[in-house]
């Protein structure tokens, strides 16, 4: 090196950054990596010309660099040691270089000479990785070697690293504070060092990515808990820091939403969602960084899709809200149990006082403007369980508003799945508001909304391709008819003299339900059209549930014809018996349908009798 002036040396590096950083749609179609490998031949230049690296850090056997070894690159020093003298700054310097080779290498899809590269980088730093010139430029090394372990799924080792640079940053903070210097800056003149300003921005974002890696980790694991945790914390920082891009923001904070939904946590799932809509409101508005590369407008499609994402994630916090306040409220047959609602009536005013004050302090997003901004959204939305048809109806609007918005994105042509569980939500918002409508027909016209939405799309769906799917759709249609039957029967039991109309009207609902059960039921038929004699697990309930509703239907039926109500009472039978009969061959079964099993037995006990009877009857006449 002596030969070569040292800035020369610094203007090779310079240039390998420029065009490591290059787009590879920029390059040739044929020759994607062009400027990665032209960045990785001048990155030698100066890995040769900085010469071999010290002989007592090359010479360590390699053994100690992986995972499970003693003093090895994952343990925390027991001491600062600065890098002084040549020697020792030689091999930080060269440890910047084999760092870059590493990543170069993994950017072309080389994952073992990446990772080769990378535990060189960290075999250099070992001694001085707690230091202020080194602590950077080691945690990024182990974050890339946390993620190439996470690409081949050897989960607990990217565990291991990405835990190692965690522990190393609160070490650092700790006994050290101030702002290390960046890896670029071995390579920079001294006029044009960092800012300590830029330097605690930069190195604040490596411990932002840091987080952001094991958050994934731990989502691997199925350490949920854990992985929420540093989510939000991850989310946290990018906007302490100014580090994000909306859209990428946006959706992982609505993600993160759906953890609070399933643990019932709708403070924490409002928040989240609130966050994700003025951040998501950004888009296009704010100046393009090194985070934020491109502008929402030059990718329409993605801004979009995203925002239909979003949408689904309040969808599923106004559905998932109502229904955790109807299973809190119903009876044993599923209707508003009056006490039970005063209950909640008069914990309400409690859940307020304790709640409001901790749990949103917990759990904030930004400061200043951009905190009153995401309390403006939230305020419109309420966290409580809606207690009367009046709240509900507010969280239907809001989830209705939601579902139009990610029908937009979610069409039927090209996004079949999506665009059917969007509809398949909207049926289940009409549903859950039924359960707090009072007025019968009321209820009526709101299951009938739902079989007008579902309806078309067993015409839509090629029963071959989309079978599961189908019977999804066939159980749900039949249900919403037997819903309303059954309200149409309660309605007529009021009226002393139903009409001929009304009595048409209960048979053609019971006969559409009838039809709908049968096109499940016959959906889990073998292509012999043989019905199986044991029924999958995914299916048993549902099998099951279909069996007892078409019973019961049967039995429903009103007919003036005794011969016609002697048949349907056979069939009813038939069913029940197949229920009881099946409970006994597969006890496993009967755990999942214990009331209609034990109401099946009392059928096929009291039927027969009734049946005999009637025969009697028509005997005599």
């Amino acid at each position: 090196m002596a030969n070569v002036p040292w800035a020369e040396v610094c203007e090779k590096f310079q240039a390998a950054l420029t065009l490591s950083r290059v787009e590879l749609q920029k390059n040739p179609e044929k020759e994607p990596y062009k400027s990665k490998y032209s960045a990785r031949a001048l990155l030698e230049e100066v890995k040769a010309l900085l010469g071999p690296a010290p002989e007592d850090e090359d010479e360590r056997p390699e053994a100690e660099d992986g995972p499970g070894a003693g003093d090895h690159a994952l343990g925390l020093p027991a001491e600062v040691v600065e890098p002084e003298g040549p020697v020792a700054q030689r091999a930080v310097r060269l440890a910047v270089i084999e760092f870059h080779l590493g990543v170069n290498h993994i950017d072309t899809e080389e994952l073992s000479a990446g990772e080769e590269h990378l535990v060189k980088c960290l075999r250099l730093l070992r001694r001085y990785r707690l230091s202020h010139d080194c602590i950077s430029l080691y945690i990024q090394a182990q974050n890339n070697l946390g993620i190439l372990w996470s690409e081949r799924e050897e989960i607990e080792t990217a565990q291991a690293y990405l835990e190692s640079s965690e522990a190393l940053y609160t070490q650092y903070m700790k006994e050290v504070g101030c702002p290390p210097l960046d890896p670029t800056e071995r390579f920079l003149p001294e006029e044009e060092k960092l800012t300590e300003q830029e330097r605690s921005k930069r190195f604040e974002k490596v411990y932002t990515h840091n987080l952001y890696y094991l958050a994934q980790v731990y989502q691997h694991l199925e350490m949920f808990e854990k992985a929420a945790h540093y989510c939000h914390s991850t989310l946290k920082r990018q906007l302490e820091h100014n580090a994000y891009h909306p859209i990428e923001w946006a959706i992982n904070a609505a993600t993160l939403s759906q953890f609070y939904i399933n643990k019932l946590c709708f403070m924490e799932a409002r928040h989240c969602l609130s966050a994700a809509n003025v951040i998501f409101g950004q888009t296009g508005k704010i100046s393009a960084t090194e985070d934020t590369p491109e502008a929402e407008g030059e990718v329409p499609e993605l801004y979009h899709q995203r925002k239909g994402e979003i949408a689904r994630c309040w969808i599923k916090y106004c559905l998932t809200l109502m229904q955790n306040a109807q299973l809190s409220m119903q009876d044993n047959i599923g209707e508003l149990d009056l006490d039970k609602q005063s209950e909640l009536r008069a914990l309400r005013k409690k859940e307020l006082d304790e709640e409001e004050s901790i749990r949103k302090k917990a759990v904030q997003f930004g400061t200043g403007e951009l905190c009153d901004a995401i309390s403006a959204v939230e305020e419109k939305v309420s966290y409580l369980r809606p207690l009367d048809f009046e709240e509900a109806r507010e969280l239907f609007l809001l989830g209705q508003h939601y579902v139009f918005e990610a029908k937009e994105f979610f069409q039927i042509d090209g996004y079949v799945t999506d665009h059917i569980e969007v509809v398949q939500d909207h049926s289940a918002l009409f549903k859950v508001l039924a359960f707090f409508e009072t007025d019968m027909e009321r209820r009526c016209k709101m299951h009938k909304r739902r079989i007008a939405m579902l309806e078309p799309l067993t015409v839509d769906l090629n029963p071959q391709y989309y079978l599961l799917v189908n019977r999804q759709i066939q159980f749900e249609i039949a249900h919403a008819y037997y819903d309303m039957m059954d309200l149409k029967v309660a309605i007529a039991d009021r009226l002393r003299d139903p009409d001929s109309h009304i009595v048409k009207k209960i048979n053609n609902l019971n006969k559409s339900a009838l039809k709908y059960y049968q096109l499940f039921l016959d959906s889990l038929r073998d292509p012999n059209k043989v019905f199986p004699e044991h029924i999958g697990e995914d299916v048993l309930r549902p099998a099951m549930l279909a069996k007892f509703r078409v019973a019961r239907l049967y039995g429903k039926i009103i007919t003036a014809d005794p011969k016609k109500e002697l048949e349907n009472l056979a069939t009813s039978l038939e069913h029940y018996k197949f229920i009881v009969d099946y409970c006994e061959k597969h006890p496993e079964a009967a755990q999942e349908i214990e009331v209609e099993l034990e109401l099946s037995k009392e059928m096929v006990s009291l039927l027969p009798t009734k049946m005999e009877r009637f025969r009697t009857k028509m005997a005599l006449t």
